[in-house]
């Protein structure tokens, strides 16, 4: 059947036609390109990083007959250039602001590992269409509860008391239900920021002035001491440290794109936070460790660390045996980095120890639980964000004190950049091709961690393995 034998407007049926008509290699290329970009878009969207997005697309495109894929992944954009029989399709993709989605990430890695020759366009495509389509693994009320959580947490690792830990879950809480409302609403993401701070931050100080009325003998400055610590669930953290690692490879692009997205959140929120510090006059304060035994205070911290990891896993969307890894690993590693620095270490090096081994424990968790690693390693390492000191630096500018905004904000910018580069360094020790300048993402190497998955996935697949 021929073109003419039907109008061109004509809907009669052209079941036939397309039987009778080869597909051209350059049509069936630009199916296979269609499923490949679809792949990175949706790990661009779970929040991992570039690295891991372009090796996701060439094992699908490998598996799909493609002969080679180059692509540049930026925060938001995809463009993506792939080549087989003697053709070639180059796609823009444009994806929305990402977000973290610790399960879908899995499912994808798991769909791209499990890929293999014979692979189709449409096969690949339903299976993208599963894993779209799975909800959220908790209600919204425990991922609010598990917000809470972590930022108590996070206070009491900042040497707040049970005062301070007390009024950064209830105002973390308060902050994490405005983000949820204005998201649904669909405003701009640095608004919804701003607000989520400002909102979390104007709690806080109520329920501080709230327990020093109900508790006149508390110590003073109640609000002072652990005021970032609401505001810890705001904090980008995995678009800060997938920044750090793409930099690590000299991958700008997508580097510089997540390092200035994850800026304007963090200026966006500290916006919030200075407002109400402005409007209600705080004053930093250093608070010193609770006196304590080593053993208690160790227990203590533990427990806080493990915790607070282990609620911000639950607001990331991690399945939850991969969430307890998580937090039994920043646990051990962020106690090790605190009984460092109480001994007069470098701050610097214990961040980048910490860090470091937090890799490497993921790395060797990831082949026990089948998980990313980065779903294993970036809650763990939120944990050590410095909050006191950005909220000194905070104080020292609205204070007109550049000297110590500049010595608190170097300080802060300092351990951030040190978190990273222990992720880094683990990164070059565990994967022989992440070290590798320009490797060709249709024939990498895989980890000890994605043969063991790639081993398991052999098996017949269940239903929700997708």
């Amino acid at each position: 059947m021929t073109s003419g034998q039907n109008p061109p407007n004509d809907p009669g049926d052209r079941t036939n036609e397309v039987d009778d008509v080869d597909i051209g290699p350059g049509a069936l290329l630009a199916e296979k390109s269609d499923a490949v970009c679809r792949m990175g878009s949706l790990m661009l969207t779970s929040g991992t990083g570039s690295y891991r997005v372009k090796a996701a697309m060439g094992r699908v495109a490998q598996a799909l007959g493609i002969d080679q894929i180059e692509a540049q992944v930026s925060l938001n954009e995809i463009v993506a250039t792939t080549r087989a029989h003697g053709t070639f399709r180059t796609q823009v993709v444009e994806v929305p602001a990402p977000v973290v989605n610790a399960d879908r990430l899995g499912a994808l890695m798991r769909i791209s590992l499990r890929a293999s020759a014979g692979l189709t366009a449409a096969t690949l495509q339903h299976q993208l269409d599963r894993v779209e389509q799975r909800r959220p693994l908790y209600p919204t009320g425990l991922v609010i509860a598990a917000a809470a959580g972590a930022c108590a947490a996070f206070a009491f690792l900042n040497n707040g008391r049970w005062q301070e830990c007390v009024a950064a879950g209830i105002a973390a809480a308060a902050g994490k239900c405005v983000q949820l409302a204005l998201s649904r609403v669909r405003l701009n993401q640095l608004a919804i920021v701003a607000v989520a701070a400002c909102a979390a931050c104007l709690v806080y100080v109520l329920s501080a002035e709230v327990l020093r009325w109900a508790l006149p003998d508390a110590a003073e400055p109640l609000h002072a001491a652990a005021f970032t610590s609401a505001i810890l669930f705001l904090v980008p953290g995995f678009p800060l440290l997938t920044a750090g690692i793409d930099l690590a490879r000299f991958d700008f692009t997508s580097g510089m794109s997540r390092l200035l997205y994850a800026a304007m959140i963090t200026l966006a929120c500290g916006m919030g936070a200075w407002l109400i510090a402005w409007a209600f006059g705080l004053v930093p304060t250093e608070i010193p460790a609770p006196d304590l035994s080593w053993w208690s205070l160790a227990g203590l911290r533990i427990l806080a660390s493990y915790l607070g990891v282990l609620g911000f896993a639950v607001t990331f969307n991690t399945p939850i045996r991969v969430a307890l890894w998580c937090s039994g690993i920043g646990a051990v590693a962020n106690l090790g980095r605190l009984s460092a620095i109480d001994a007069g270490a470098n701050p610097l090096l214990c961040a980048t120890l910490a860090t470091t081994a937090v890799g490497l424990m993921a790395a060797w968790a990831s082949q026990r639980v089948l998980s990313a690693r980065i779903t294993l390693s970036v809650p763990a390492v939120l944990i050590m964000v410095p909050g006191a000191s950005a909220f000194r630096a905070l104080i020292a500018m609205i204070n007109h004190d550049p000297l110590s905004a500049l010595a608190n904000g170097l300080t802060s910018l300092s351990v951030v950049v040190c978190l990273a580069a222990g992720l880094a360094i683990a990164r070059m020790v565990s994967d022989p091709a992440w070290i590798s300048a320009n490797p060709s993402w249709t024939q990498m190497p895989r980890t000890h961690a994605q043969q063991a998955l790639r081993a398991h996935l052999q098996q017949p697949p269940q239903d929700n393995a997708e």
